[in-house]
């Protein structure tokens, strides 16, 4: 009993002090490695205020089997029972590093290492690291006094000795300190390449802001001259060419001294990537050829990373030389055009690029992660430190405070930022020493968040104290890393507590060009029109405005966004349920900024009805509505009217808001959503490219639908103004041209045929005469002034074209068609459709048409050869004067002409026989020839991609301009917006040209072949 109290006793003092496995812990204080220090209490303390307590005593047995001798076991020993401040260091090493413990074992004499803990010991610098890392002769010798050295940084960080910022100090000055010693073993290893150039180590990244983690690549870059300073002795290049070969050896030399794994492991690999071109790039080049890369190919995030570049190694002089020409260029590129926008579209891509399932436990590169708070402090420092010094440090904290100090960030939310970031940090350096490798995933193993959490000095519940802080910080960092950047704007224009820093009206216009606003004093105006006062309005724009204007920042056109916002909350601000919409609605915030800052169309749609802004928060709202359920609402407000203009105001009012649910949810990307829930979409290329393919598909069919609607209620009105249910003849309206294949445009016109039959016991002159008042009447109530988008009916494809009769009976029809139709006349009723009007009369119609436009065994040689030159003649006399023939969408070079009359003639000649190619839409008809083997699938996917390209420019102009148009926007940040519309970043407009050019090319070849018969 007495012995079984006894170890119960014991185990309760292993549990008490946080050992999960108190018997095994029971097991190795019996080892007679450490009976000296067996029952010592100091120990045991020391051993559960690790973060590891079974860790730290499996290492500390291990260390001690490992001495040499009984001497040196003894002398272990006794100095940690001797010594709290050694005991407290080596235990919590030990309990915190698995990887530095193992160290240990392989090198048992190193803990020794641990054991000075002087003043001048508490924060090393460069020299000190030099002087530790001295004696190191060879590689190998170098990994084991690195590793040496970074037990004692190690020890001061989990002992509180250090802080993190101090800690990230000391690795980046050990690194450099390496970086050093590595080189001098390369330089004696080759001392005929180092007597040939002058080489410098710049240090970027971490390293070079001060700030390098426990593992973590170290970035660099190697500049280097002839030694001497000139090109060579025959000054012809010669020499300089050796210089960097000799160089470029020494270079490579020392990073794999400081990258390779011997059985000593590894230091950290040294990656040179950030050198101009990159990989592709030379490793080593001279200060002339940086610079001259720099001056003319070097991108944004280039500048952006030479913000934290210092000379770190090898030749001093060069070193200074290299920063002081480089560092004027970091300070001017927040000129650059597109600046704000290139530096966040690169954060995007970085978190675009995160596996789906390690997103939420990313520290570093997720929302709300470590870079995220790097990028809004760099991005300040970049637009603000041209014109203030001050805030030019290459270290996060540092920069952060003098942000603060400045005025350019508000001080709670630098406070905030800071401290959210110190956690941050602090987590990822301790998952990070746990085993010494490069991660920054939060780990999912209870037994390692638990360790995670006691480093961090949680006890009571590790995981979940652990857990809430983590989520905690992340949020405020998500919170604050736009707010950092757009709040001062708006406190810059409002009125703050006195006492309270401000940041200048220099300094917020400073701030709104680079967000890529032209005029930044009516910008300024803005926000203060839209904060001032103490009104709830006021108040609920304060909160959402910094979040809009990085919306607005995004676009092509800020400006545009700002005033649009400006504009609707005048008109709905007073509304409750307008500000709770954007309040508590997120995407409707977002949606609106979207919308307000993609063009004209949409936004002036939305300012003739602003209550329209609701679609943008209904999961719903932006679903296009069917055909049947537009006409019958537009039939209801014809019907509730007085009299024919007030009826045709109703239905324009209701195409006015149609139009808008369309233009917003093609410009917020809702139907390439839709796509991806699972919804179906038709013609060629489903797969890849599928979201936008149906996005066009969808945004024909709702404007052929909004269009058959109006027309319908116009109709209605035309009939009701005069005759109501008494019109002596039935009517219809057949859709031509891209209306009757459900491919319209925003800015396309209706092109229709008016068939009309007498009723019966009425004769054909009292019908005729009464369809054509009806006809008459739509146009001219269509045509009546207003504000609202035009919607103009073309009747030109009617038998004789304009010279012929607007209205025929169903009968002339037939006469005219069976005698005296021509080859383009056939060619145009491939794309009738029925869009209003009596639906027997239409289906009668499509009857009649059948015959013509797919005739049996196709149209004979002599009418292929009209089509060719009617065909050939629109294109020489139709397009333009001065147009582009390249670049015009409709009858330029692989256009939607050049797609559409292929299929066309196609259908004519095998619709007779291919069921599937009897319809009026020209994607399904293409895939309809695909898939008979009558189009050769890479051509059929060549064409469709080019008349998805051409229709979506189209579209995007009118979105933009507010007017349809053909051709690219000459104005740049019109074919900007062109270009965002189309998935181009800022920027890179040339290649959506390069882009449009190559695939119409492309494009025309197959047409070619295929229509013009050209081998």
């Amino acid at each position: 009993m007495v012995q079984g109290g006894r170890r119960d006793s014991r185990f309760g003092r292993f549990a008490r002090r946080g050992f999960t496995d108190p018997g095994t812990a029971g097991r190795l204080m019996d080892s007679p490695a450490v009976d000296r220090v067996r029952d010592d209490p100091a120990l045991l303390d020391a051993l559960g205020g690790t973060a590891d307590p079974d860790l730290a005593l499996r290492s500390f047995v291990r260390l001690a089997e490992a001495q040499p001798d009984e001497e040196e076991r003894r002398l272990l020993l006794g100095t940690v029972q001797a010594a709290k401040p050694l005991r407290d260091r080596l235990l919590g090493v030990l309990g915190s590093s698995e990887a530095l413990g193992d160290h240990l074992a392989r090198h048992p004499g190193d803990w020794r290492a641990l054991q000075a803990y002087e003043t001048t010991d508490l924060h090393p610098g460069v020299e000190e690291f030099e002087a530790a890392l001295a004696a190191a002769e060879d590689p190998d010798e170098l990994r084991v006094a690195y590793r040496r050295a970074l037990l004692a940084v190690a020890a001061r960080d989990v002992c509180g000795t250090t802080d993190v910022a101090e800690t990230a100090a000391e690795l980046a000055d050990l690194a450099t300190a390496t970086l050093r010693a590595a080189l001098a073993i390369a330089s004696r290893e080759a001392p005929e390449d180092a007597a040939l150039c002058r080489l410098a180590v710049i240090g970027m990244g971490k390293c070079g802001g001060h700030e390098l983690n426990y593992v973590s690549d170290v970035d660099v870059v190697f500049v280097a001259e002839p030694a001497g300073g000139g090109g060579g002795e025959d000054g012809d290049g010669d020499g300089e060419a050796r210089a960097l070969r000799a160089a470029g050896r020494l270079a490579s030399r020392m990073m794999r001294i400081c990258s390779d794994t011997t059985a000593e492991g590894t230091i950290w690999p040294v990656d040179a990537n950030l050198r101009p071109e990159g990989r592709n790039g030379p490793l080593v080049r001279t200060l002339s050829s940086h610079l001259a890369y720099y001056q003319r190919w070097a991108k944004t995030w280039e500048f952006q990373a030479l913000l934290k570049a210092r000379p770190v190694a090898g030749d001093a002089a060069l070193g200074r030389e290299y920063r002081e020409a480089v560092g004027p260029l970091v300070w001017q590129a927040a000129e650059r055009e597109n600046f704000v926008t290139d530096v966040q579209q690169m954060r995007r891509r970085v978190v675009a690029g995160i596996p789906v399932a390690q997103l939420d436990r990313e520290l570093k590169l997720g929302p709300g992660g470590l870079r995220d708070v790097e990028f809004a402090v760099q991005l300040l420092q970049l637009v603000h430190g041209r014109s203030d010094t001050a805030l030019r440090s290459p270290t996060t904290l540092a920069a952060l405070d003098a942000l603060a100090a400045g005025g350019y960030v508000g001080r709670r939310d630098a406070a905030a930022l800071g401290d959210a970031y110190r956690f941050l940090r602090t987590l990822e350096h301790r998952i990070q020493l746990h085993r010494m490798r490069r991660t920054h995933l939060m780990p999912q193993d209870e037994a390692e968040l638990r360790m995670l959490g006691r480093s961090l000095g949680f006890r009571q519940d590790p995981v979940a104290e652990l857990t809430r802080a983590w989520k905690r910080h992340a949020a405020v960092v998500r919170r604050l890393h736009e707010k950092l950047f757009y709040r001062p704007l708006l406190d810059a224009v409002a009125q703050l507590a006195p006492g309270e820093i401000r940041l200048s009206p220099g300094a917020a216009r400073q701030r709104l060009e680079a967000l890529g606003y032209a005029d930044p004093a009516a910008a300024l105006r803005h926000l203060e029109a839209l904060t001032s006062g103490v009104s709830r309005k006021a108040a609920i724009q304060r909160t959402l405005l910094p979040v809009l204007l990085g919306w607005f920042a995004d676009s092509a056109d800020p400006d545009a966004g700002l005033l649009g916002f400006r504009k609707v909350s005048d008109a709905l601000g007073q509304t409750p349920w307008y500000l709770r919409l954007l309040r508590d609605e997120g995407v409707a915030a977002e949606n609106l900024a979207r919308v307000l800052s993609a063009g004209r169309l949409a936004p002036d749609l939305l300012l003739r009805a602003p209550e329209a802004v609701a679609l943008l928060g209904d999961p719903e709202g932006l679903r296009p509505r069917g055909r049947e359920a537009l006409t019958q609402e537009v039939l209801a407000a014809v019907g509730r009217a007085d009299g024919p203009e007030q009826a045709v105001t109703a239905a324009r009012g209701v195409r006015r808001r149609e139009l808008f649910r369309t233009a917003a949810a093609d410009v917020v990307g809702a139907y390439r959503a839709a796509v991806a829930e699972g919804e179906s979409d038709e013609g060629v290329g489903a797969d890849e490219g599928a979201g936008i393919a149906a996005a066009v598909d969808r945004v024909g069919r709702a404007l052929s639908d909004l269009n058959a609607a109006t027309i319908a209620g116009a109709l209605r009105a035309a009939v009701d103004a005069r005759w109501g249910d008494t019109l002596p003849t039935r009517f219809a309206v057949i859709g031509m041209g891209r209306f009757g294949g459900r491919e319209l445009n925003y800015g396309s016109d209706a092109d229709v045929l008016f068939v009309h039959e007498p009723r019966e016991g009425v004769g054909e002159r009292e019908a005729s005469e009464a369809a054509f008042a009806v006809a008459n009447e739509m146009r001219r109530l269509l045509q009546l002034p207003s504000s609202d988008p035009p919607l103009t009916i073309d009747a030109d494809l009617r038998p004789e074209g304009r010279s012929g009769p607007l209205v025929r009976t169903l009968a002339s029809y037939e006469v005219y068609y069976r005698r005296w139709s021509q080859v383009w006349e056939r060619h145009a009723l491939l794309r009738a459709e029925p869009v209003a009007g009596d639906e027997e009369l239409g289906r009668r119609f499509v009857a009649l048409i059948d015959p013509l436009r797919y005739p049996e065994g196709g149209p004979d040689e002599e009418a292929v050869r009209e089509i060719r030159r009617l065909k050939a003649r629109m294109e020489s006399e139709r397009l333009p004067r001065g147009a582009d023939r390249t670049t015009h969408t409709k009858l330029g070079r692989g256009g939607l002409s050049d797609v559409e009359w292929t299929v066309q003639l196609t259908q004519l000649c095998h619709a007779a026989d291919e069921p599937g190619l009897r319809t009026t839409r020209t994607r399904p008809a293409l895939a309809a020839a695909r898939d008979a083997g009558l189009i050769a699938e890479e051509d059929a996917a060549v064409l469709d991609e080019a008349w998805l390209l051409a229709t979506r420019v189209r579209n995007a102009v009118m979105l933009v301009r507010g007017r349809p148009g053909d051709t690219f926007p000459s104005e740049p940040r019109e074919l900007a917006a062109v270009g965002r519309y189309l998935g181009y970043e800022p920027g890179h407009v040339g290649e959506l040209l390069e882009d449009y050019r190559r695939t119409t090319r492309r494009a025309r070849t197959v047409v070619d072949r295929l229509f013009y018969g050209v081998d």
